[in-house]
């Protein structure tokens, strides 16, 4: 998980690239430059958990999620307005319970020196979704994309609420049914 969490940070930061540049808006760049400086921050804390247990970056993965990052920013060019925020705020959504995840794992093996980062690192993460989302959710494409892609206004990847955020140490309770931990 680390490894992929890794190497989709690489994807999300060229995405976005795309995303700002496809933008007129100078203030929304700005707000989506902050995003993927925050991705570029994520891989960098991941590579140093990763460098504490002497994981290397996995050369499969770091391909495959360059080509589809710089395949995404291409898209942005060609694909209009909504689509871009749209489909960012899903891929954001479904990487929050990626680090409560990883974050249960260590702690069930007794780890408990990366739950800063990791929770921090999630919770990035549904900022970055809850503000995609804001950008579109009064789209008139909304809900047509929404039953289509089954992420929206009514759902989302994941059960953090920012306004009711529960501590580092009771954020076991976040993603309980994203993905079963033996």
């Amino acid at each position: 998980m680390l490894q992929k969490a890794y190497s989709a940070e690489k994807a999300a930061a060229y995405a976005y690239i795309g995303h700002a540049g496809s933008i007129k808006s100078l203030k929304k760049k700005k707000e989506i430059k902050q995003i993927e400086d925050d991705e570029w921050s994520h891989r960098e804390e991941v590579f140093k958990i990763m460098n504490t247990y002497n994981i290397k970056a996995s050369v499969y993965y770091e391909f495959k999620y360059a080509l589809i990052g710089k395949v995404i920013a291409f898209s942005c060019y060609i694909i209009g307005w909504f689509m871009p925020y749209y489909f960012a705020g899903k891929l954001e959504s479904g990487n929050v319970c990626e680090y409560f995840i990883i974050l249960k794992y260590f702690q069930k093996i007794g780890i408990n020196s990366h739950d800063k980062e990791l929770f921090e690192m999630g919770v990035k993460e549904k900022e970055h979704e809850d503000y995609f989302l804001n950008e579109i959710k009064d789209s008139k494409l909304m809900p047509i994309f929404q039953k289509l892609f089954f992420w929206g206004k009514s759902n989302s990847y994941n059960d953090v609420n920012l306004n009711e955020l529960k501590s580092i140490e009771n954020s076991n309770e976040y993603c309980e049914d994203y993905r079963k931990i033996d």
